[in-house]
C-alpha cells in the first residue's frame, strides 16, 4: 500500500493551472528529451564501455569511446569536462542511455554553419587533404573549398594547406544533401576590406609605416600595407642609381617606408624608402672638397661627358671637356666605360643643385703652362689639321696645344676665300709660330711665312720709272690688274691706259705679256701704280733693243775678228826627230 501511495501523482495544489504548470517546469528536467535534442553533458568517468556522463536524466549516459579519441586512441576528454551529446535511441546499452557526442557535433555544427552562412561570418577549419578541384576542410562537417578559392591570388601548391588551421567563409550550404563550400579567398578579402578601410582612416602623408614586398617590376615594387598595396617607385627605392628593384628587394621582405602622397578617394599611395635614410648630399662637404683626388665607379656615359659613383647616392660628371688636355677627343666612351674605377679631381661641389664637377686631366699637367719655355717665336713646328673653319685652320702641334693659321697667313700670292683651298684635314703641315699668348691659350702660326714674301722681294728689286712686264689680268670698273709676278698685281687705272684703247672690254687683252711703268709704290700698303707704255714707244723701244743687241753680236764678231789666230805648231817630221839608229848613222 506504501509503495501504491508513493506512485500516485501528487495531489494538484490549491491555486488552478498556474501551479500545475509550475510543478511542471520544476520536474521538466526529469522529462525524456525530444528527438534530435542536444543535450550538454559531464564527464564523470572513463571506462571501457566508455565515457560516462551526466545529462540530468534519472539515468547516467554513455558515449562510445572511439566518438571522444583521436584516430590513434587517444581519448581527448577526461572526467569534469562538459560535451555535447544526444539520446541515441538506435542503441541501446544495459544501465545507461545510449548518447552519441559525434551526432551532437555534427548538428551544432549545422546549426553554426547555418548562422555563419547566414550573416556572412568567419569561421575556423582544419584542411584535411587533397580532392579533385581543390581541398577537403573540416568545420564540424566535412566541406569542400575550391581552388580558386583558396587564395586571392592563384595558388600552385595546394599541399601546402594540409593540417592548416585557416578562416574561412561559408559560401554554398545544403544541409539536406550535405554540402558545404567554403572559401579562404572571401575571408581574406573581407579582413583585407576591413583593414584596408582602418587604414585609410588613419595613415597620413609623412607617416612612416611597416609593409611587405608583395610584386617587383621594372618601374618598381608594390609594397602589401595591410589591406591595401601602396607604390614604391625605383627612384624611391636609394639614393642611389638602381638598375632594378630586385638588386634592392625581395618579394616577402619587409620593410619600413615613408607615405610620400595619399589620395583617399583614389585609394592610392605612393611610398619612399630612401627618404627613410640619410641624404648624403646633406654633408656632402664633409667628406669632398675642390681639389681632392677620389676614386669612382663609371655609370653611365653619354655624349657630352661620364657619370661617376662615388658612393652610395653621390655622384659626379667628369665633362668631356675635363677628360684630355687635348681638344681632338669625339666621344667620352674613346677615356672611360660603364664599370671602369676611375681616378678623378674634384672641381666643384654643389649641395642645392646635387652636383660635383669632376675631372681627368688635371691629374697630368697642363701643357699651356710651359709653352713658353718650350717653343719661342719665329720657330718651325710640325703637326696636324685638326679642323678647319671659315677664318683659318687649327693645327695641333702635340697633345693638348692648338695653334691657330689665320686664312690671311696661308699663302703670299693665293687669294684664299676657305683654308679647304690649301689644307685638307689630318694633314701634317709645317708653320712658324707668329705668336704665343698662354694666358689665353692661343698660339698664332702662319704657313706662308715658310717662303720669302713675293712683294717685298719686288719692292726691294724695283723703283718707280721702272719699265716691267705684266700680264693684265682682270678688269674693274676703275681699270685694270696686272700681275707683275706671281702673287705681286699692279693698277693700271683707267686714266693711265691710251684713250684709244678705253673703248675696248677689257680695255687691255688678258694673259697677254704688255710693257708697263711703275709711276707709283706704297709698300706698307702693298700697291703699285701702273702706266701703259705706247705702242709707238714700245715698238721704238724694241727696234732700240733689237739694235743694241745686233750692235753688241757685231761687237763680238769684230773683236773675234780682230784677234790674231795663235800659230799652229807641225808635228816635226819622223827623220828629224826620230835618232837615227847606230848602224845607220856608221853608214
Amino acid at each position: 500500500m506504501t509503495s501504491n501511495q508513493d506512485d500516485r501523482p501528487a495531489e494538484i495544489p490549491a491555486g488552478g493551472e498556474e501551479s500545475y504548470e509550475q510543478l511542471l517546469d520544476d520536474y521538466s528536467h526529469l522529462a525524456p528529451p525530444a528527438e534530435g535534442e542536444v543535450l550538454m553533458g559531464h564527464v564523470l568517468q572513463i571506462t571501457p564501455q566508455g565515457v560516462i556522463v551526466d545529462v540530468g536524466l534519472k539515468q547516467e549516459g554513455c558515449v562510445p569511446l572511439e566518438q571522444v579519441s583521436t584516430p590513434d586512441g587517444q581519448i581527448v576528454v577526461q572526467p569534469g569536462d562538459t560535451i555535447e551529446v544526444m539520446v541515441d535511441r538506435r542503441r541501446e546499452m544495459e544501465g545507461y542511455i545510449a548518447l552519441s557526442h559525434e551526432r551532437a557535433s555534427r548538428i551544432r555544427a549545422w546549426d553554426t554553419l547555418e548562422k555563419a552562412f547566414r550573416e556572412s561570418l568567419m569561421m575556423s577549419g582544419r584542411v584535411l587533404g587533397r580532392v579533385k578541384g581543390g581541398l577537403s576542410v573540416d568545420v564540424g562537417v566535412v566541406a569542400f573549398m575550391p581552388s580558386t578559392q583558396v587564395d586571392v591570388r592563384p595558388m600552385h601548391n595546394l599541399d601546402a594547406f594540409i593540417g592548416q588551421d585557416i578562416v574561412v567563409k561559408v559560401v554554398k550550404l545544403n544541409r539536406r544533401r550535405n554540402n558545404v563550400v567554403v572559401s579562404r579567398k572571401a575571408a581574406m578579402e573581407d579582413e583585407l576590406t576591413v583593414r584596408k578601410t582602418s587604414l585609410l582612416d588613419h595613415i597620413h602623408e609623412g607617416d612612416l609605416i611597416t609593409g611587405v614586398v608583395k610584386n617587383l617590376t621594372d618601374y618598381g615594387a608594390f609594397v602589401d600595407l595591410g589591406g591595401i598595396d601602396g607604390l614604391l617607385h625605383v627612384s624611391d627605392m636609394s639614393h642611389g642609381r638602381v638598375a632594378h628593384p630586385s638588386s634592392v628587394l625581395q618579394v616577402g621582405q619587409e620593410i619600413t617606408v615613408k607615405v610620400l602622397k595619399f589620395d583617399n578617394d583614389k585609394e592610392r599611395i605612393s611610398l619612399g624608402l630612401k627618404q627613410v635614410q640619410p641624404d648624403p648630399w646633406e654633408t656632402i662637404h664633409d667628406r669632398y672638397a675642390d681639389g681632392m683626388k677620389v676614386v669612382g665607379r663609371v655609370v653611365s656615359v653619354t655624349d657630352y661627358g661620364s657619370f661617376v659613383e662615388l658612393e652610395p647616392g653621390v655622384e659626379g660628371l667628369i665633362h668631356i671637356s675635363e677628360m684630355t688636355w687635348s681638344r681632338r677627343m669625339k666621344h667620352p666612351s674613346k677615356v672611360v666605360r660603364v664599370g671602369d674605377n676611375v681616378e678623378s679631381v674634384v672641381l666643384e661641389v654643389k649641395p642645392k643643385e646635387r652636383r660635383i664637377s669632376l675631372g681627368i686631366k688635371q691629374l697630368e699637367p697642363d701643357p699651356w703652362t710651359t709653352v713658353d719655355t718650350r717653343y719661342a717665336i719665329g720657330s718651325v713646328v710640325e703637326g696636324r689639321v685638326r679642323k678647319l673653319s671659315d677664318f683659318g685652320a687649327f693645327i695641333e702641334i702635340e697633345e693638348g696645344i692648338d695653334g691657330l693659321v689665320h686664312i690671311s697667313d696661308l699663302s703670299w700670292t693665293k687669294r684664299v676665300q676657305h683654308p679647304s683651298e690649301l689644307l685638307k684635314k689630318g694633314q701634317v703641315v709645317q708653320a712658324v709660330i707668329l705668336n704665343i699668348d698662354s694666358g689665353n691659350r692661343r698660339l698664332s702660326l702662319g704657313i706662308k711665312q715658310l717662303q720669302p714674301d713675293a712683294w717685298e722681294t719686288f719692292f726691294q728689286s724695283h723703283v718707280v720709272g721702272d719699265i716691267v712686264k705684266g700680264k693684265p689680268s682682270r678688269a674693274v670698273n676703275f681699270g685694270v690688274f696686272v700681275e707683275l709676278a706671281p702673287g705681286v698685281e699692279g693698277l693700271c687705272h683707267n686714266t693711265e691706259i691710251p684713250p684709244e684703247l678705253r673703248e675696248q672690254n677689257p680695255p687691255l687683252p688678258l694673259n697677254e705679256e704688255l710693257s708697263f711703268k711703275i709711276i707709283k709704290m706704297n709698300e706698307a700698303e702693298k700697291r703699285i701704280g701702273l702706266t701703259v707704255v705706247s705702242l709707238e714707244a714700245e715698238k721704238e723701244r724694241q727696234r732700240l733693243e733689237d739694235y743694241q743687241r745686233q750692235a753688241t753680236e757685231a761687237t763680238h764678231q769684230i773683236e773675234e775678228a780682230l784677234t790674231p789666230a795663235e800659230p799652229e805648231v807641225e808635228a816635226p817630221a819622223e827623220s828629224e826627230t826620230t835618232p837615227k839608229s847606230e848602224g845607220a848613222s856608221q853608214e
